[in-house]
């Protein structure tokens, strides 16, 4: 997975100059949390948050009256509350990179840069859950399944075997190698939905012969239940 694929492209800029105020429009408006800023050229020199905005916003205690307190957030600049050279990532760098990236950096956004470092797009934590969402099929709801297997070549093979011999419609199959347990690993699993007597003669082979983590019907449907 590319990130030029699940990044938006249709991306809001603001420059050094932008007054704070606009940009608290901005981010109001589009309800966004957080901007690239660029230079007259159009390379990235920064990003700003709406925690940025918020953090340099007068108190709400303020003893200013209304036309000073939009004076003073006219006068404040995008530059002097700016974080400059932010961390980013390439537009045909993997997905997993970005997620590492954020989960290390601790941030919850990256902006997408192309070779010369011009705004091409942003990734945020919502596209990396998009992501998970559809490459687990989670949206297609059906029976999930978690095993323990050996982490020798071919131990996956015996269990997509018995799968299919009982009729199972793969969704989807994500593997994880455990390090606290050397030389297996944990396969999860996706499959359409079945008929009840079928799926209990399906868990009960697998049973006998794999070791069952978890066995559950996930229908998405009922998240807001």
């Amino acid at each position: 997975m590319l990130i030029k694929d699940w990044m938006s492209r249709d991306v809001i800029t603001v420059n050094k100059d932008t007054s704070m105020l606009k940009a608290s429009k901005i981010f109001k408006d589009n309800n966004f949390r957080r901007l690239p800023v660029v230079d007259e050229n159009g390379k990235l020199s920064g990003i700003v948050t709406d925690r940025d905005i918020k953090d340099a916003s007068p108190s709400k205690a303020t003893t200013l009256d209304v036309h000073e307190l939009y004076y003073l957030l006219s006068e404040i600049k995008i530059k002097d509350i700016m974080t400059p050279r932010p961390f980013t990532i390439k537009v045909d760098d993997s997905l997993e990179k970005a997620a590492i990236k954020m989960l290390e950096k601790k941030v919850e956004g990256l902006p997408v840069v192309n070779e010369i470092n011009e705004v091409v797009g942003i990734i945020t934590e919502t596209d990396i859950f998009k992501a998970l969402i559809n490459i687990t099929g989670a949206y297609q709801g059906g029976i999930k399944i978690g095993l323990k297997i050996s982490s020798e070549p071919g131990s996956l093979k015996p269990v997509l075997d018995l799968l299919r011999s009982h009729g199972a419609r793969i969704i989807s199959v994500l593997t994880y190698h455990d390090q606290s347990a050397h030389g297996f690993r944990n396969v999860y699993m996706r499959i359409q939905d079945m008929d009840k007597s079928e799926e209990n003669s399906l868990l009960n082979a697998v049973n006998q012969q794999f070791d069952v983590l978890f066995w559950l019907r996930d229908n998405p449907s009922l998240i807001n239940h």
